[in-house]
């Protein structure tokens, strides 16, 4: 391992654990805010819809097994409804094709949304026009909207009912932040429904 390799791995740690800290600093309400909504959610037969872009898309996908399957093995719950909205290859590439690639999400949350379900809007940028576009969606059918984004992301925040803000612009700083949290708000809402 080169010296100039390990050097850089340490300063992108050291970068990450600040943005940690930071974002548990100045929003850490807000992520316990978060976990409430969702829970109140689930408690009242509600479900939870997921969308992100690129590595958000992943993290929206993994964010919505670890709800369906379980996060902690040694902690029985039952399955709770949760759908990753850029999962479904067929109804995006469809809907890109045919209409917009800027409505693949707020399509499918006028499809599977209902009032008091809940939109997790994963965006790096918080400038995707496909997640705005959700968000506005959920508004309009009474869905709240939670939005995990970095700094500057204003437009996303603008839509959304609680924001959990990343105090950064760098890209891997931001979703390496939001993988870490969206544990944590798995871990909140297990705590919280066991309660």
């Amino acid at each position: 391992m080169s010296e100039t390799f390990l050097s850089q791995f340490l300063e992108s740690k050291n970068r990450l654990k600040s943005c940690l800290d930071a974002t548990f600093e100045d929003t850490g309400g807000d992520v316990v805010s978060a976990v409430s909504a969702m829970v109140a959610t689930f408690k009242s037969g509600g479900r939870v819809l997921v969308c992100g872009n690129g590595g958000s898309a992943a993290d929206a996908m993994h964010f919505a097994g670890e709800l369906v399957a379980t996060f902690q093995r040694d902690v029985p719950r039952p399955a709770l409804s949760a759908i990753a909205l850029s999962a479904d290859l067929a109804t995006i590439t469809a809907y890109a094709n045919d209409f917009s690639y800027d409505d693949i999400f707020a399509r499918q949350v006028n499809a599977h949304g209902r009032k008091g379900d809940c939109l997790l809007a994963i965006s790096t940028s918080g400038k995707s026009r496909n997640v705005i576009r959700a968000a506005n969606e959920a508004r309009s059918r009474e869905i709240s909207v939670i939005s995990i984004v970095g700094r500057g992301g204003d437009a996303l925040i603008a839509v959304s009912d609680i924001a959990v803000v990343i105090p950064s612009t760098d890209t891997q700083i931001i979703q390496n932040t939001y993988q870490f949290l969206l544990h944590v708000i798995c871990y909140g809402i297990e705590s919280q429904l066991r309660d």
